[in-house]
Formats: C-alpha cells, structure tokens, sequence
C-alpha cells in the first residue's frame, strides 16, 4: 500500500516508533518483566515467552507496518532509552481512515503517565498524518486502567458489546468501545 506514514515521533518524554530488529532483547525483557501483568488481558501473553518468538514476531511486525496492514509502535523513555510499552494503531480501515488504539506498559513503568502521554500522542499522530475520522479504543470491562486512560483523553463510551469475545480462560465476555470522531472530539 502507498500510503506514507512516518516511522517514529515524539512526545514530551517518548520516542514512539515501528519496531526494528535490535528491539528484540528490550521486548522479551519488557514481556517478561510484565508476564503476569499481561497475562489477563492479552491473548499473546499466556505462555512465556521465548527470545526467537518475539525476533520472528518483530520482524512479521515490521513486514507488517511497511505493508500498511498494522501499525506497531514501541515506546521508548527518551532520557533513559529503555523501552517502556507498545501501542500501534490495529484493525487499520484506510479507506474510512479508521484504526484501533492497542496497548501495553512495562509493569515497572505503570502509574507514571507515560500511556496515557502515548495514546494521546498516537491520537495525534492519526489525526495529523494519516486523517484519521475515526479512532477506537477497545478494552475489557474490567481492565481498569485501560478504561482511565480512555476517559482521561476524551474518548467517548459508545457503548458495550455484549458478549462479542472470549476472555484468556475461555469465558464469553463483553467489550467496551471509546472513540473519537472527526468533527466532534477533534
């Protein structure tokens, strides 16, 4: 797909950026640090991980944002250097100019803003290079935190899909969805 999208921007205290090779040992040792952390919430997360998965899953995401079909960021501390997270712009819809907001921080990192600054960097990045209308944020209903940094930016409660998923124990669970649409929140 032809469509230019910058490979990295900041915030204040980020460098957010697509994935690149030499992140591998920096993200293993993120996921592994924030295993128990993530395991509620994300489905890649119920196993431990393995330093060659997450090379190969690395590559395929780097594949996959040069194609334009997902577009993965990893967080990076500016004065530290140390990655932090991972947030990306998922279920891409270019021709509504449509995308999901997913993320995940480093459990040592959690409660000092720096998510709450990447999502809202992100937002931005949508809006301003690739004119989003629509921007989603999707989360469990009982992931607290992920519900405080929608709120806290001015995504809007659409509404709660009922029953639309499984959970990491195979349960049918609900979904709720924030947005922000162009012409309203921005």
């Amino acid at each position: 797909m032809d469509i230019y999208v910058p490979e990295k921007f900041e915030t204040n205290r980020l460098l957010i950026r697509a994935p690149k090779d030499a992140d591998a040992q920096p993200l293993f040792d993120a996921i592994c640090e924030s295993y128990e952390h993530l395991k509620p919430w994300m489905p890649w997360a119920q196993q431990k991980p393995i330093l060659a998965e997450t090379q190969a899953n690395i590559r395929k995401a780097r594949q996959q944002f040069f194609d334009r079909e997902d577009l993965r960021l990893h967080l990076f501390d500016k004065a530290t250097g140390e990655l932090v997270g991972c947030s990306g712009l998922h279920r891409l819809d270019w021709k509504l100019r449509k995308f999901e907001i997913g993320y995940w921080i480093r459990a040592s990192r959690a409660g000092q803003g720096l998510m709450t600054e990447a999502v809202a960097g992100i937002t931005e990045f949508a809006v301003k290079k690739l004119d989003a209308n629509r921007i989603e944020i999707r989360t469990h209903p009982e992931n607290v935190r992920s519900i405080k940094i929608a709120e806290r930016l001015g995504f809007t409660l659409e509404g709660v899909l009922r029953k639309d998923r499984f959970d990491m124990q195979g349960v049918l669970r609900d979904t709720m969805v924030f947005a922000k649409v162009r012409g309203v929140e921005f």
